[in-house]
C-alpha cells in the first residue's frame, strides 16, 4: 500500500495515517513508502509500527496542501548509544556515490554502533577573508559545543585568535597554527586524534582534507574522516566528476566542459559557445570565475583561474535565470530533509554572496519548489553526503527548466544563515550526524519540541543583503558578477516582505533610511550591470525617476514581484510626502507605513519634521511594535525559542516582559574595521553577566556571529541596532540597563542619545566621557589638561586655517573626522596642492563633529595600549608594539605582545598616561589608545604622545587576553557590574618565555584593481595570531597562516621594485642571498642600488615588465618562475600604468607572495634567513605547541 499525494486538505489519510498542517508523526502499519516529493529516489524501509511523518510547508502561499508531503522517516528513536538496523538503508553505489561514507561504522548483533571516537581534530577556517568570514566561527563553534556535550575531547588547528572557538571554553586544545598539511600532520602526530571534522572549516578545511587524504596522512596514522566523506567532497568540488555524478541520475547542469590549461578553455568555448562562466575547482566564494563573451576575454579569464586553481569549469552562461538554493541535511540512514529554501533578489550572474537573498523563496511557484526540493534530495542521497549540503540552482525564469550551479558538501555561508532564518541548528545538528547519530534520535536543540528530523514551516519572511566596502579602496572596479566581493550581511526579518527589506537596508548601514535613491551618471547602466549600489539604482529609478515595473525588470531581470513590493514602498512614501507635516499624520497611514518597514526618521523626513516627534507622535496613536518568536513550528507546536524579533504586523506579543534583564549592544553587521573580534567581546560579556545570575538580551542582526546563537543570551533580538528599535525594546522590556562598550563604534555612536533622549541606563563609562573621547577637539583639550604629549594639532574651520596650520608644523599632517571606524577618510597629506581635496573627503563624513588636523611624525613606532578601568582606576592592561611605522591603520599592523623592543622605562611611562586617561575620563569599562613613541633627535628620551583613545573595547581585545592568560573582557564586565570587581593586576609586569604576533588578513585578490597598499585607511577584512619562543618564530609562523600563502622556495625567482632610497630594500637581498634565490628587478634604478649596497654584492637582472599587457606580464611571472615579489613603494599609486602598482596588483592576481611594508617584508627575510636552512625533515618545529603550552594553563573559561 503506498502512500498519495492528495491535491486538497484532508484530516483523514488512509485508515491508519493522519495528515496535518505540519509534521506530525503518522502511525502506518505497512513495512515501506515512496515518498511523492521525492519522485526518483528508492523507498525508505522501516520497521512496522515505526512512526513516520510527512511535512507541509504553510509558508509557501501558492503551493497546493497535501502535494507537499516531504520524505518518508522515522521520528523519535531516542537511544543514545545505538541505532536499529532496520532503520538502516544500505546505500547502492547508484543511491551513493560516495558510499564509502558507512565505512567507519560496524555492525553487530543488529545494532549500527556510534562512530568509535576519543579524540577528534576540528580544522577550523584561518583569518576571516571576503567569501569566507564569521559564519566559520559560528559553525566551528556548534561542532565543539556537539563534541563536548558527547564527552569526546577535541582538538582545534585554527590561528584565527578572534574567535569564540578558539576558546577553551569551547575546545578542550587549541594550536594557532596554519591550516596546511605540514602543520596539521605535526598536530596529528602530537595529539594523536581517531577522528577527524573537515565541514566546518570552509573552503580551507575541505581542500586540507582533500589534500592530506591524497598523501595518505589520514589512513598513516588511523585517523577516521566523520561526516561526508573525502570521495563526495572530491566529487562536489571536482566540476568534471560532478558533472558525471549529476549525469547519472539524470539531473541537469550547464553545458560545460573541466579543462586545465589556457588553450583547453578556448577550445572548450567553440564547444559550448559564447558566452560562458568560467568557474574555479576547489575555489572560495567564486574566486576565480567571471564571464566571457568572446575569445579574448576568456583567454584573461582563464589565466588568471588557473593561477589560482589547478583545473577550471567552462559552462554555458545562464545569466539572467532565477538563483535558488535549498539547505539540505542527510544522515547515514539516508533520512533526508530541506531546512530552508531560499531565493535571489538578483538574477543568475551575481555570486549569491553578493546578492540580496529571501528566505524562504517567494516567488517560486509550488511546481517549481518540488521541482527544485525534490531533485536537491535526490543529489544528496546520491553523493552520499553525511550531515549538511547546500544545493544551488539556475531556474529557468518563464519555464520549468533548470540547471543546477553547485553543490557544497559542507557547511557555508548560507548555512549560517539558514541556521538562524529557521532556528535549525544545521552545524550542531551535521556534528552529531558525523559522530553517527541519525536525524530522528535528535532533538531539535532550539525549539524543543521536535527533533532534527522535521523541517521548518515560517510565517516569517527573512532578507539577507551583503555588506560591502569597496568605496575604500583606490582604483577598485565596483562592479559585482560571478566572484564575491562582500565583507559581510545582515539579517532582517519581518512579517511582509517589505518591512523585512526595509530593516535589512538599515543595518547595512545606519546612513540608509531605508528604500531610497541615489544619483548616477548613467542610471540605466547602472540598473543593466550591477554594482554594490544596484538596489540604490532600483531604488532611485522606482521613487525619483518615474521608472515603471516593466522597464525596471528589462533592464535588471528582477522578478517583478519583488519590483511591485517595492513600488508598494514608492507609493506609501510619495503619501507621506503628500501628508506634508506631522500635525496630518493619520493613524491608518502611519500604521501602514510601519507595517511596511518604514522607519520613525523615513516618516520624519517625508512629514518635515525630527525623529523625536515623529516617536512621541506613533506612541501617542498607540503604535508600538509587537515581539514575536522566530516560530518555524507554524503554530502547531508551542515554540519555545528565544529567538524574537519586532513588527507592526500583529496584535499580541510571545513573549513576557518581567526579567528586567541587562541589554548587550551587538556588533551589527561585518565590514572592515569591525568583525568578529567585537562578537567575542560582546559574547564574552554575555557569558560574564550570566555567570553573575543576572538576565541578558542581545540586540544583533548578523547572522553570521555566535552572539546570535540560540543559547548565547537569554533573550535574542534579531534587530536593528539604532535609537529607534533599541528604546523599543528598551522600553518593553523594562531593562535594567544597557551595555554599549562591547559592539564597537556602532553601539557607541548612539550612547550618548541612548542616555540623554532616551533616559536608557548605560553601563560603565557615562556616554558624555565617551564623547569628550570621541570630539577630537574635546579629546585632545583634555590631554593637554592632564599633562599627557600628542602631536600638534588644530580644530579645521577653514581651509585658509588649515594651510596656515600645515606651513607652522610642517607637512606631511594627518586630517581625522571624529567618530571614525578603522580610518575611514582619514589621510595623510603631504602638500598642499592635496589638501583641499582631501579636507572636503573628511569634512564629508564628520557629520555634526568638527574635523582636526594633526602633525604627522614619519618614523615613530606605534603602540598599542588596552586597558579596563574601574571608577577611574585602572584595573588591567596590555602593551603591544608594532613592527611597521606609524602611519599603518593600527588594524593593518603587526601587533607583538609582549613588545620586544620596549625597556622597563617606557613601559612604565606607558602604564602612567594609561593611569592618567582612566582617571581623567572617569572610565569604568574596557578602553584602548594609541601612543606613539618619537625618538628625540638629540638623544634624549624618547617622546610618548597619544593619538586616540576610545572608550570601549577594541579590536585587538581578544588577541591580548589570550596572550596573556586573562579575559580583559571579563574582568571589563564585572567593572561595569560592580561585581566582583578585581584588585588592579600589572600583567605587563610578568615575564613571558614566549611571543605572539598579530598579523592581519587582506583580501586584495577579491578586489579588482585595488591598489595593495597600507596607509592609515583600515584595508584588512580578518586577522590571525600565532605564537613562538621569539619575534622571528611567531612571525614566519603568523604570516604562513594567512590564506593561500606559499612561502617562496630558494632557486626560484623574486622580483624588486619601489623606493630605492628605502634602506630595507638591500637589507632583504641581504638576509635572503645565502639561501640561493634568483634576483630581478623591473628597473635598471632597482638594479643598481641593489647591486651598489648590499653585502659583498650580488647579481640582478633586469627584467622586461609590461605594464599594459597583463597577460605578457603573465608570461614574464613564469618564464623567470617569480614566486614573491618586495615592492617598497614611498606613496600609493597615483596612475594605473605607474610600475610600482602594476607589480603589487599582478603580484596578488598571479597568487604570488607580495611584501610591501619595509618593516615586515624585512622581518620575514630575517625568519627566511633563519628558518630555511634550519628545516629537518620529519622534525617537529618548536612552534607546534598547544595554546595551553604557551599560557600556562588551559585559560579564558575553560572548566579545568
Amino acid at each position: 500500500m503506498a502512500l498519495q499525494c492528495l491535491e486538497r486538505p484532508s484530516r483523514r489519510l488512509l485508515s491508519r495515517c493522519y495528515s496535518t498542517i505540519h509534521s506530525k508523526p503518522l502511525p502506518v502499519s505497512a513495512p515501506s513508502y515512496r515518498s511523492c516529493a521525492s519522485a526518483g529516489t528508492p523507498s525508505i524501509p522501516f520497521s512496522t509500527r515505526s512512526f513516520t511523518s510527512a511535512s507541509l510547508a504553510p509558508h509557501l502561499a501558492r503551493r497546493s496542501s497535501l502535494s507537499l508531503l516531504a520524505s518518508i522517516r522515522p521520528l523519535k528513536h531516542y537511544s543514545t548509544r545505538s541505532i536499529s538496523s532496520s532503520a538502516i538503508r544500505s546505500a547502492t553505489p547508484q543511491e551513493a556515490h560516495g558510499s564509502d561514507l558507512t565505512a567507519s561504522y560496524t555492525a553487530s548483533a543488529g545494532e549500527l554502533e556510534l562512530v568509535d571516537v576519543k579524540k577528534v581534530l576540528v580544522i577550523g577556517s584561518g583569518g576571516l577573508t571576503i567569501g569566507q568570514a564569521g559564519e566559520f566561527d559560528y559553525s566551528g563553534s556548534q561542532a565543539l559545543k556537539a563534541l563536548k556535550e558527547e564527552n569526546v575531547a577535541s582538538v582545534l588547528v585554527n590561528p584565527n585568535i578572534a574567535t569564540i572557538q578558539t576558546d577553551h571554553k569551547l575546545a578542550d586544545e587549541v594550536y594557532y597554527l596554519p591550516v596546511t598539511p605540514e602543520y596539521v600532520t605535526h598536530v596529528i602526530e602530537k595529539e594523536r586524534p581517531d577522528g577527524i571534522m573537515l565541514a566546518f572549516g570552509g573552503q580551507t578545511a575541505l581542500n586540507l582534507g582533500v589534500q592530506m587524504n591524497r598523501m595518505g596522512i589520514f589512513e598513516r596514522y588511523g585517523v577516521k574522516v566523520l561526516g561526508t566523506s573525502i570521495k563526495t567532497l572530491e566529487t562536489s568540488e571536482d566540476r568534471d566528476l560532478f558533472a558525471k555524478a549529476l549525469k547519472e541520475i539524470d539531473i541537469p547542469i550547464a553545458e560545460s566542459i573541466a579543462v586545465n590549461t589556457v588553450d583547453e578553455a578556448l577550445e572548450a568555448a567553440e564547444i559550448v559557445g559564447y558566452p560562458i562562466i568560467v568557474r574555479s575547482a576547489y575555489a572560495l566564494g567564486g574566486l576565480g570565475s567571471g564571464f566571457a563573451n568572446n575569445a579574448e576575454e576568456l583567454r584573461n579569464l582563464s589565466a588568471r583561474s588557473l593561477s589560482l586553481s589547478p583545473q577550471i569549469l567552462v559552462e554555458k552562461s545562464l545569466k539572467g535565470w532565477k538563483e535558488a538554493e535549498y539547505e539540505v541535511v542527510r544522515d547515514r540512514a539516508n533520512n533526508c530533509i530541506t531546512v530552508c529554501n531560499m531565493e535571489n533578489f538578483d538574477p543568475l550572474g551575481v555570486h549569491t554572496g553578493d546578492s540580496i537573498v529571501i528566505a524562504p523563496s517567494q516567488t517560486l511557484s509550488d511546481e517549481e519548489y518540488h521541482m527544485l526540493r525534490t531533485a536537491a534530495i535526490k543529489i544528496v542521497r546520491h553523493l552520499g553526503v553525511c550531515g549538511e549540503c547546500n544545493v544551488q540552482y539556475a531556474l529557468q525564469p518563464d519555464g520549468l527548466d533548470y540547471r543546477v550551479i553547485e553543490v557544497n558538501a559542507r557547511l557555508s555561508r548560507s548555512s549560517a544563515l539558514a541556521s538562524k532564518a529557521t532556528a535549525y541548528p544545521l552545524a550542531y545538528v551535521a556534528a552529531k550526524l558525523g559522530l553517527g547519530y541519525t536525524l530522528p534520535q535528535l532533538p531539535n536543540a532550539v525549539t524543543k519540541t521536535t527533533t532534527a528530523n522535521f523541517e521548518p514551516s515560517l510565517d516569517y519572511v527573512v532578507t539577507k543583503i551583503p555588506r560591502w566596502d569597496l568605496k575604500k579602496f583606490q582604483h577598485v572596479d565596483r562592479h559585482i558578477g560571478s566572484a564575491m566581493r562582500s565583507v559581510g550581511e545582515v539579517m532582517a526579518i519581518g512579517r511582509t516582505w517589505q518591512e523585512s527589506i526595509q530593516k535589512a537596508i538599515r543595518q547595512v548601514d545606519p546612513s540608509y533610511n531605508g528604500f531610497q535613491g541615489d544619483q548616477f551618471d548613467d542610471l540605466d547602466d547602472a540598473l543593466r550591470n550591477p554594482t554594490d549600489r544596484r538596489w540604490l539604482a532600483v531604488g532611485q529609478a522606482l521613487m525619483h525617476e518615474n521608472y515603471t515595473v516593466d522597464q525596471v525588470h528589462d533592464l535588471t531581470k528582477i522578478d517583478k514581484w519583488f519590483l511591485h513590493k517595492l513600488m508598494d514602498i514608492v507609493d506609501t512614501q510619495h503619501e507621506l510626502e503628500g501628508v506634508g507635516s506631522l500635525f496630518g499624520l493619520r493613524k491608518e497611514l502611519a500604521l501602514k507605513a510601519k507595517q511596511q518597514g518604514f522607519s520613525d526618521i523615513q516618516i520624519a523626513l517625508a512629514l518635515g519634521c525630527t525623529e523625536d516627534e515623529v516617536r512621541s507622535r506613533r506612541k501617542g496613536m498607540g503604535l508600538k511594535p509587537w515581539v514575536k518568536k522566530i516560530d518555524t513550528l507554524a503554530a502547531e507546536f508551542p515554540a519555545e525559542t528565544n529567538y524574537l524579533y519586532t513588527t507592526y504586523n500583529a496584535s499580541s506579543h510571545d513573549v513576557t516582559f518581567d526579567d528586567h534583564g541587562t541589554i548587550i549592544l551587538g556588533s551589527g553587521v561585518y565590514r572592515i574595521g569591525s568583525s568578529v573580534e567585537f562578537d567575542w567581546c560582546a559574547v564574552n560579556a554575555t557569558l560574564a553577566l550570566k555567570a553573575m545570575g543576572k538576565p541578558t538580551v542581545m540586540i544583533n542582526y548578523n547572522p553570521e556571529t555566535y552572539s546570535t546563537d540560540f543559547d548565547t543570551a537569554d533573550k535574542l533580538y534579531f534587530e536593528e541596532l539604532s535609537y529607534e528599535r533599541v528604546m523599543d525594546i528598551y522600553e518593553l522590556e523594562s531593562a535594567a540597563n544597557v551595555v554599549v562598550s562591547v559592539g564597537g563604534q556602532l553601539p557607541q555612536n548612539i550612547a550618548l542619545r541612548l542616555q540623554e533622549d532616551g533616559h536608557a541606563k548605560i553601563l560603565g563609562t557615562d556616554p558624555l566621557d565617551i564623547d569628550r573621547a570621541e570630539d577630537r577637539s574635546k579629546f585632545s583639550e583634555i590631554l593637554d589638561s592632564i599633562g599627557v604629549d600628542q602631536p600638534a594639532w588644530a580644530e579645521l574651520k577653514s581651509v585658509p586655517e588649515a594651510e596656515a596650520f600645515a606651513d607652522r608644523v610642517g607637512y606631511p599632517v594627518l586630517c581625522r573626522p571624529s567618530y571614525v571606524l578603522s580610518g575611514a577618510a582619514m589621510n595623510v597629506i603631504h602638500s598642499q596642492v592635496d589638501l583641499k581635496e582631501k579636507l572636503l573627503n573628511a569634512s564629508s563624513v564628520s557629520g555634526d563633529h568638527p574635523v582636526v588636523i594633526t602633525k604627522f611624525i614619519e618614523g615613530a613606532q606605534e603602540i598599542d595600549v588596552d586597558a579596563v578601568g574601574s571608577a577611574g582606576k585602572l584595573l588591567v592592561h596590555s602593551v603591544a608594539e608594532h613592527v611597521e611605522n606609524a602611519g599603518v591603520h593600527s588594524g593593518d599592523a603587526t601587533l607583538v605582545l609582549p613588545p620586544v623592543n620596549l625597556d622597563d622605562r617606557t613601559m612604565a611611562r606607558i602604564k602612567e598616561i594609561a593611569e592618567k586617561v582612566a582617571k581623567a575620563w572617569s572610565i569604568t569599562g574596557p578602553f584602548n589608545m594609541q601612543i606613539i613613541k618619537a625618538d628625540d633627535p638629540e638623544g634624549g628620551e624618547s617622546a610618548l604622545k597619544v593619538i586616540e583613545c576610545n572608550l570601549r573595547a577594541s579590536r585587538s581585545f581578544p588577541f591580548v587576553s589570550k596572550v596573556l592568560g586573562t579575559n580583559f573582557i571579563d574582568v571589563a564586565t564585572k567593572a561595569l557590574a560592580g561585581h566582583d570587581v578585581p584588585e588592579p593586576v600589572d600583567l605587563m609586569a610578568k615575564k613571558r618565555d614566549y611571543v605572539a604576533t598579530k598579523v592581519s588578513q587582506f583580501s586584495w585578490g577579491r578586489l579588482p584593481g585595488a591598489d595593495p597598499f597600507l596607509g592609515v585607511e583600515m584595508a584588512s577584512t580578518g586577522e590571525i595570531a600565532c605564537f613562538g619562543t621569539d619575534l622571528v618564530e611567531a612571525y614566519w609562523t603568523s604570516l604562513q597562516s594567512t590564506m593561500n600563502f606559499r612561502l617562496p622556495l630558494p632557486g626560484e625567482g623574486l622580483l624588486f621594485g619601489g623606493d630605492v632610497s628605502k634602506p630595507q630594500l638591500a637589507g632583504i637581498v641581504d638576509y635572503l642571498k645565502p639561501l640561493g634565490y634568483k634576483f630581478f628587478a623591473a628597473n635598471k634604478e632597482v638594479k643598481d642600488h641593489l647591486e651598489s649596497t648590499v653585502k659583498n654584492g650580488c647579481e640582478v637582472n633586469v627584467i622586461e615588465f609590461p605594464t599594459e599587457d597583463k597577460r605578457a606580464l603573465r608570461e614574464v611571472f613564469r618564464e623567470y618562475d617569480i614566486r614573491g615579489v618586495f615592492n617598497l613603494a614611498a606613496a600609493r599609486a597615483n596612475s594605473l600604468l605607474d610600475q610600482d602598482y602594476v607589480m603589487r596588483r599582478n603580484a596578488v592576481d598571479f597568487g604570488v607572495p607580495l611584501f610591501m611594508e619595509p618593516q615586515t617584508a624585512l622581518l620575514f627575510a630575517r625568519a627566511m634567513s633563519e628558518k630555511i636552512p634550519g628545516r629537518k625533515e620529519g622534525e617537529v618545529p618548536s612552534e607546534v605547541r598547544r595554546w595551553s603550552d604557551f599560557a600556562g594553563g588551559h585559560v579564558l573559561g575553560s572548566s579545568k
